[in-house]
Formats: structure tokens, C-alpha cells, sequence
């Protein structure tokens, strides 16, 4: 009797949170508070994470120089994903705060000059991008042949960068006001998007067609959301008056988002800098094993990332609320909770790792690279789960710095060296560069948990 009114309350949870029904975060139950905000957040970046699932899939069949175009691309379009977070960061913790003061007006404010301020970087990465794809490509480390056959792949992924910005943006602005579901149905629209145009046009237009539909699907999830927040139906209420440059919001939105965005430029340059060692140590096969691998950490590592981004709007809100305790509490409560999810993927990957990679490609060569580099990736799966949860707290008080610095140690101090020793100077090849991930990682939960249970966070003023 007792499991049966505990299943129906989490099922009354699930449908609350689904609702999209506006919710105080600063009282009640904190447990009840991390549900309702974790589970739009991990289904919607679970749909992220098919997105990238999606495209490897249809193009794994088109062969190596196509699995490596996309892979290499997708490597570089981590920078823009982490301008995209830095902005969203900015824009969560802002109006996380204005919320929890009860004041939607300047929430609303904050998010409309966030707005401005990405509308200027995404466009200047659009034109980058579509000039200058076929030396990005080489730049990454690609053969002649797939830059050849890649370079328009690339080129209309990255001029469609827009739709990537404005899509984390704005859904960074709807969980700071709280209503996650709104957040999770405008990227399941994208994705399913996404999944339906892929197949479709990669059979009309080649390899190209995989990158037209990734953009018209993201495009669409953006127009929804515009839809949606122009609407002015829920707590945030947006305005003409709101889109008169306010200098002084702008210039804390950028005093947030500029130590977050080179907080994820580090670790997705990081994540750059491997690639193209795995490229020149193992070369075409071990580059498209590790691209598959990566896209399959990506996959589960994504809705890890939306249960930490329900702790990045629990520290925003609560401490605008003056609820210091129950920030605290929010986020020890979810990491718990994130810790146990990524103790299941490990398992996943240490037992499951040769069939998960074969879904994707059937390339013996391919598949034992892949197979390797889940492995060994996915063994600190536990401790990404933890330094996501801590760092994302730390951003969401607005404390961006110590983050980006945090990342910086342990990605280009520790991670990249180690790769090189490993692979080059060990002669451990693509090897080497898999097992420097993992070691990094761990020092990242270390460092990140000791950051936040000193405290400094719970000063930041916004």
C-alpha cells in the first residue's frame, strides 16, 4: 500500500512538472522542488542529446569521411554551444534572482537585453563560419578527402549557429523563471523535428541534407519559444519597452556570461585539442570510434546536465529569496540524485560498450576504437555527475569565475598535458588520449565540491 501511494505521488509530480504550471521554488518541499524542475530539464536535454545521437546515425552509414566530417564539425560547434551556455548562464542566474525578489518585471527585463546581446554574437559566428568552414575543418586536423566532401556540411552547420545561440538563450531565460516544461517541449520540437527531416534528406542532398535539417529543426524550436515569451501568458511578461538597451543589465549579463562561455570554450576546447590528437595517433578509423564514442557520452551526459541545471535555478531563486539554507540543501540534494544516475551509465558503458557502438557503424576497426574510448571515458561518469552539479551552482548564484577556473587547471593544465604524455610519449596512441579524460574529471568534482562547501557563493551580488 505504501509503494503503490509513493508511485502515485511521484506520477502526480511528473504530470505537475510536464504542466508547465507556474511554482514557488523557495517554499515547500525541496525534494518535491528538484523533481518538478529536473524532470522538463532532463527530457529536454535528453532530446538534446538524440539530436546529436540522430545525425551520427543517418550519416554512420554513409562511411568514415562522413562520420569524421560530422564529428570534427560538431567538436567546433562546442564553442558556440558554450557561448550559447555562457549567455544562458548569464540569463538564468539573472532572472533565477529577480524571480526569487519577486520582482517578474525586471526577470523580464534581464531576459529581453540578453537577447540583444546574442543577437550580435551569433551573428558575427554565422558569417565566421560560412567563410572560413573548409579551413576549419583542415584546421581540425581532416583529410583532403573530407574536407572535400565535408566543407558544405560544415559550412551550413556553422552559418546556421543563430538557431543554436537563441535556442540555449532562451531557454536558459524560461528556467530561470522556473517553467522548465516550456524550456523541454520547444527542444522536443526541434528534435523530433529533427529526427523526421534527417533520414529524408540525407537521401535527397547527401551529407549536406543531415546539416539542412539539424537547422531547420533547432529553427523551429526557436520560433516556439519566441512565441511563447512574446506571448506574455506566463510570469515573465515581455514588452517593446523592454527592448531599449539598458547598459547596466546588459553589462552584469556579460559580467556572467563572459567567465561561463570560456568556461565551456575550455572544456569543449579541450575536448577540440583531443580530437585532433586522436585524429593524428589513430588516424580516419580511431577519429570516427572516438567521434561515435563521444556523441554517446554526450548523449548521457546531457540529462545529467539538466538535473544540474535544476540546482543552477534552485541557488538563483533561493537566494534571491533570502533562503540561503535551502540553496545549500537544493544542491547537496541533487547531486545525490545526479550521482546515482551516472553510477548507472558506468555500469552501461563498462558492460554494454561493443553493442552501443555498433549501432552505429559495423566498421570492425571503427567499432573497436569506440568500444575502448566508452569505456574508459564512461569509468568517471560519477564524478562528472558530482562537478556538474557543484559548478553549476556556482553558476547559478552568479559565481562564474571560480568555475572557469576550476576548468582551466584541470583541462589545459592537467587533461591535455596528460593526453600527450600518454598518447606520444608513452606511445599509448588514441589510447592515451581516452584515459587523460576521466583523470581530469575526478580533480573537477574535487576541487568543484571544496569551492562550494566553502561558501564565497552565497555572497555573489547580482
Amino acid at each position: 500500500m505504501v509503494i503503490k501511494e509513493r508511485i502515485a505521488s511521484f506520477w502526480k509530480i511528473i504530470k505537475l512538472s510536464l504542466n508547465g504550471e507556474e511554482q514557488d521554488y523557495t517554499q515547500g518541499s525541496i525534494r518535491k522542488a528538484v523533481f518538478l524542475l529536473a524532470i522538463p530539464m532532463i527530457l529536454e536535454l535528453s532530446l538534446e542529446s538524440v539530436f546529436a545521437v540522430v545525425d551520427m546515425f543517418f550519416v554512420g552509414k554513409l562511411g568514415q569521411n562522413a562520420i569524421a566530417t560530422v564529428g570534427l564539425t560538431e567538436s567546433v560547434v562546442m564553442i558556440i554551444y558554450s557561448v550559447a551556455i555562457g549567455l544562458s548562464t548569464g540569463a538564468t542566474a539573472m532572472v533565477a534572482r529577480r524571480i526569487g525578489e519577486k520582482d517578474p518585471e525586471a526577470a523580464a527585463r534581464a531576459g529581453v537585453q540578453s537577447l540583444l546581446v546574442a543577437a550580435v554574437v551569433s551573428l558575427a559566428i554565422s558569417i565566421a563560419g560560412m567563410i572560413y568552414a573548409s579551413e576549419i575543418l583542415s584546421l581540425m586536423g581532416a583529410s583532403e578527402e573530407v574536407v572535400r566532401d565535408g566543407a558544405v556540411f560544415t559550412r551550413i552547420m556553422l552559418g546556421g549557429s543563430s538557431a543554436i545561440v537563441f535556442l540555449f538563450l532562451i531557454n536558459g531565460i524560461f528556467r530561470g523563471a522556473g517553467n522548465a516544461a516550456m524550456a523541454m517541449k520547444s527542444l522536443w520540437i526541434a528534435s523530433l523535428i529533427n529526427i523526421v527531416l534527417c533520414p529524408i534528406f540525407i537521401e535527397i542532398f547527401g551529407l549536406k541534407g543531415a546539416a539542412i535539417a539539424t537547422v531547420i529543426g533547432r529553427s523551429t524550436g526557436v520560433l516556439y519559444q519566441c512565441y511563447h515569451l512574446f506571448k506574455g501568458s506566463g510570469i515573465l511578461k515581455v514588452y517593446a519597452h523592454h527592448f531599449k538597451l539598458d547598459k547596466v543589465i546588459v553589462k552584469s549579463i556579460l559580467n556572467i556570461a563572459w567567465p561561463a562561455t570560456f568556461q565551456f570554450i575550455i572544456a569543449s576546447g579541450s575536448w577540440i585539442v583531443l580530437a585532433r590528437l586522436v585524429a593524428e595517433t589513430g588516424g580516419t578509423a580511431a577519429s570516427a570510434g572516438y567521434q561515435v564514442a563521444f556523441r554517446n557520452v554526450v548523449f548521457f551526459i546531457l540529462p545529467a546536465w539538466g538535473l544540474s541545471n535544476a540546482a543552477a535555478t534552485l541557488v538563483g531563486q533561493n537566494l534571491g529569496a533570502k533562503q540561503i539554507e535551502r540553496a545549500e540543501q537544493s544542491v547537496m540534494l541533487t547531486a545525490k540524485y545526479n550521482a546515482i544516475f551516472m553510477a548507472f551509465v558506468t555500469l552501461l558503458f563498462l558492460l554494454f560498450a561493443n553493442p552501443i557502438i555498433r549501432i552505429f557503424t559495423q566498421d570492425e576497426v571503427v567499432v573497436a576504437y569506440g568500444s575502448e574510448a566508452l569505456r574508459i571515458i564512461g569509468s568517471g561518469y560519477i564524478f562528472y555527475g558530482i562537478a556538474m552539479v557543484m559548478t553549476q551552482a556556482l553558476n547559478g548564484a552568479g559565481d562564474t569565475k571560480t568555475p572557469t577556473v576550476i576548468n582551466f587547471i584541470c583541462f589545459w593544465l592537467l587533461q591535455i598535458p596528460l593526453a600527450y604524455i600518454f598518447a606520444e610519449g608513452l606511445d599509448m596512441k588514441a589510447t592515451g588520449a581516452f584515459i587523460a579524460v576521466p583523470l581530469a574529471e575526478v580533480f573537477i568534482a574535487l576541487i568543484s565540491w571544496y569551492y562550494f562547501k566553502k561558501g564565497k557563493w552565497k555572497e555573489v551580488k547580482l
